[in-house]
């Protein structure tokens, strides 16, 4: 579910045409705000669900729930023994909504008003936790919380998982549904949102050089992700091959992107995947629309694999869903290699010099590539990429 579409096939279509998730905040408590655009999900995920499920859960576990059940119906509801079946979905913030609301209703309608299921709410392990009581998975539920790439994770963790013999099947991803008052205004308040108030659907764009910060977005990813062995025997259907993973902390600055921290990542990915950065067909950029950090990822990018790949940013169209980011990122990797086309950057009309890549702008990019690479960065310093290959 993203600001492009309530399913999977709604969202990349919309990628291949250019389409805008960004839109202005019409909500009266929007109007003092700094920053007052975002980019919300189409619908609510609360009306694919019972009335009394929906109530009880924060709307980024409702977005984990929902997403949950199209991947496992569209892997063909796998039969797995539940010791072999793991759930990993991580967040960045987690249920902030929730507990910002609940502390509102303390605040004005005093202790009786607060809601008996606060606590599982703002949990961030609710989402993984809830996606695990879905689908009976008893092979552990994991909730990776690294900001920006902790969708990536959550996929590289569910990687390990399959290869450690612990699971035949894990159901990963990310979430995140934070547009509310408080967060706008604390990310503007470091200046790392777009300002353009006045030109919503010309706000994010990736490696141009009037770039001036991202969208805020919610919205989530859920893969499946199933032993090659297993899905064979099974006659299951794959879209891609999960090749490898590479995961680094870059320990040196809370915000700042940083290079070599990068480069680890993208380096151990291509060695765990076995993969030459030649063979590196596609780049799907983690490229958040900032001054500083489309330049880094550039850099990295072309210190550890080169110049050749072919590059988009979805950002640029879904705007920045925090935690569920990098799993968004993925999903268009590996729908890219399938497909053999890979999605236009919106809003990219001027490309900045320091930014020395072939970044896909104007129309779709038709191709072959053996293999594909994602990228997410989040603050604190979490470094992820992911290759994947042609199923």
């Amino acid at each position: 579910m993203t600001p492009l579409g309530a399913d999977v096939p709604t969202t990349w279509t919309a990628m291949h045409a250019g389409a805008n998730g960004v839109a202005r905040l019409e909500e009266d408590w929007a109007e003092g705000l700094p920053v007052r655009i975002a980019a919300r999900l189409p619908v609510d995920p609360a009306g694919s669900m019972e009335r009394t499920e929906a109530r009880r859960l924060d709307r980024a576990e409702q977005i984990a729930v929902v997403t949950a059940r199209e991947a496992w119906a569209d892997a063909g509801s796998p039969e797995v023994c539940p010791d072999r079946l793991a759930v990993v979905v991580g967040t960045g913030i987690g249920g902030v909504t929730s507990l910002l609301q609940q502390n509102h209703n303390l605040e004005t309608r005093g202790p009786r008003r607060v809601s008996p299921h606060t606590v599982p709410m703002l949990m961030a392990n609710g989402p993984a936790a809830c996606v695990s009581m879905e689908l009976g998975a008893h092979g552990g539920a994991h909730a990776p919380v690294s900001a920006c790439a902790s969708g990536a994770e959550a996929i590289a963790l569910g990687l390990d998982l399959i290869r450690a013999g612990r699971a035949d099947v894990v159901v990963a991803g990310g979430v995140e549904a934070s547009v509310h008052p408080l967060p706008l205004t604390a990310f503007a308040q470091m200046m790392a949102l777009s300002t353009a108030n006045d030109d919503p659907e010309g706000a994010c764009r990736p490696f141009d050089a009037k770039r001036n910060g991202f969208v805020l977005a919610e919205g989530g990813t859920v893969v499946v992700l199933e032993r090659a062995e297993h899905a064979r025997a099974r006659g299951g259907r794959a879209h891609a091959s999960l090749l490898g993973a590479g995961v680094s902390s870059s320990a040196a600055h809370i915000t700042a992107s940083d290079v070599p921290g990068q480069v680890r990542a993208i380096t151990r990915s291509l060695r765990d995947a076995d993969v030459a950065p030649e063979d590196v067909g596609h780049v799907h950029a983690h490229a958040t629309s900032t001054p500083q950090g489309d330049v880094a990822e550039a850099r990295a990018v072309v210190e550890a694999v080169g110049r050749h790949p072919v590059v988009t940013a979805t950002k640029s169209m879904t705007g920045h869903m925090l935690g569920a980011s990098g799993a968004t990122g993925a999903l268009a990797a590996l729908l890219a290699l399938r497909d053999g086309t890979v999605p236009a950057t919106r809003n990219l009309r001027d490309p900045d010099p320091a930014v020395e890549l072939d970044v896909v702008m104007g129309e779709p990019r038709a191709g072959r590539w053996r293999a594909a690479l994602s990228n997410s960065f989040g603050f604190g310093g979490h470094n992820v990429s992911l290759v994947f290959g042609r199923a």
